[in-house]
């Protein structure tokens, strides 16, 4: 329940508005307190009334409208508001919110606020894939901007595809996540593996790989936030360490090794996102190797241990195991073989390559496979894509 919260909705002209007064009905039922805010164009779809007998509230439009309090309402909803959510939030809300157009009372109010801000997308698909848009939703999402869908359908233009607005009942417990985060996990040790390792050449050099620690890292807040008991194992990176989070450094791969060699018999859930390299160097040299006048240099690589696959084989009764699967190519394929080989429950795949997805960016696009199947998840932030893993490995684990 949502009593004593403040949800600031913002409602724009695309013609999933008729979903928002659902949103607002849900919303009361639960409890929160709802301010509506309509765009001019919003209100040719809905009619301000319907929101204000919804929300027992008068709903916003003029940024200049005349009101019996002396308050300035965009700053007084913006400082008010728990939680802002745009629902629909159309092509050109996006646009105003990635660039900070402020010239309407719900730009200028989102514009203001300090509080967290959900967007429900929804337009045409060819609006939603274009690539003005797609990189207005990647702006947003860096800073730290949460959405919910947009789903694939009939959309109202007669066309079939990506850009449905998320079912009312979807977004109320986008919000309810956002205002009341869940505490599944109390009583769990969940064990996170993140960032890459560094197989030394010489005192100066070493190989690596490009991983960044960001999915783990987020892995590992969202466990923390839910009540677990979480440790994260972590190569070198450079993140800060989320709080309350008991952090193991490692370097090399064979120190992740027996670092989860120790630890994995004792964890009710195991997420490895690291990225340990698989060759280490045979000769570590003890001094700078020198150039050899232009000749060929040679290093011996042996093989390092497979982690995923040790800690499958110590595989306790009701315990879950996640690996990462992070592909160029054959992303499905090898992420099966992977699941089966590694005596796994759950990888999460994903294709390095594509834009928004990988090493380094605040975004994943990642494909959940399971001895169930597989469950594509469209774009979205690394924190986001850790509750879904998150809630997979529990509904597993169930």
């Amino acid at each position: 329940m949502l009593s004593g919260k403040h949800v600031v909705l913002g409602v724009t002209g695309g013609i999933a508005a008729y979903k928002a007064c659902e949103v607002v009905s849900r919303l009361r039922k639960m409890h929160a307190e709802v301010d509506v805010i309509m765009t001019e164009n919003a209100t040719r779809l809905v009619q301000p009334l319907t929101f204000e007998t919804l929300s027992n509230r008068p709903v916003c439009v003029d940024t200049f409208s005349r009101v019996e309090s002396w308050d300035v309402k965009h700053i007084s909803l913006a400082q008010k508001a728990d939680l802002m959510v745009v629902a629909p939030a159309t092509a050109n809300i996006m646009a105003k919110l990635a660039h900070g157009i402020a010239d309407d009372m719900l730009s200028t109010t989102l514009l203001a606020t300090k509080a967290p801000i959900l967007l429900a997308p929804a337009m045409n698909t060819g609006m939603w894939t274009a690539e003005a848009t797609q990189q207005n939703l990647q702006t947003l999402l860096n800073r730290g901007i949460k959405t919910v869908g947009p789903g694939n359908g009939f959309l109202a233009c007669g066309d079939t595809g990506s850009g449905r607005m998320s079912e009312p009942a979807e977004i109320a417990e986008a919000i309810q996540a956002i205002l009341c985060p869940k505490r599944d996990l109390e009583g769990m040790k969940v064990l996170i593996t993140a960032g890459p390792t560094v197989e030394r050449i010489d005192p100066v050099r070493y190989l690596t790989n490009d991983s960044s620690g960001k999915m783990g890292y987020a892995i590992a807040e969202a466990a923390q936030k839910r009540g677990a008991d979480v440790t994260l194992v972590s190569g070198p990176v450079h993140i800060p360490v989320p709080a309350g989070v008991n952090v193991v450094p490692v370097t090399s791969t064979l120190s992740l090794y027996d670092c989860m060699m120790e630890l994995c018999e004792k964890q009710d859930i195991i997420i490895q996102a690291a990225a340990p390299a698989d060759y280490r160097v045979e000769h570590i040299a003890e001094q700078k190797i020198k150039k050899q006048s232009g000749e060929p240099f040679t290093l011996t690589l042996v093989e390092n241990p497979d982690i995923a696959k040790a800690v499958g084989q110590r595989k306790q009764q009701g315990q879950i195991l996640v690996g990462f699967a992070a592909e160029t190519q054959n992303v499905l394929t090898n992420a099966q073989s992977k699941l089966a080989k590694k005596n796994l429950d759950l990888i999460v795949a994903n294709d390095v390559t594509a834009e928004g997805a990988g090493f380094g960016v605040d975004t994943n696009i990642v494909t959940f496979v399971s001895k169930e199947g597989s469950t594509h998840l469209p774009k979205m932030s690394k924190r986001e894509v850790a509750d879904r893993i998150l809630d997979k490995a529990l509904a597993l684990k169930n």
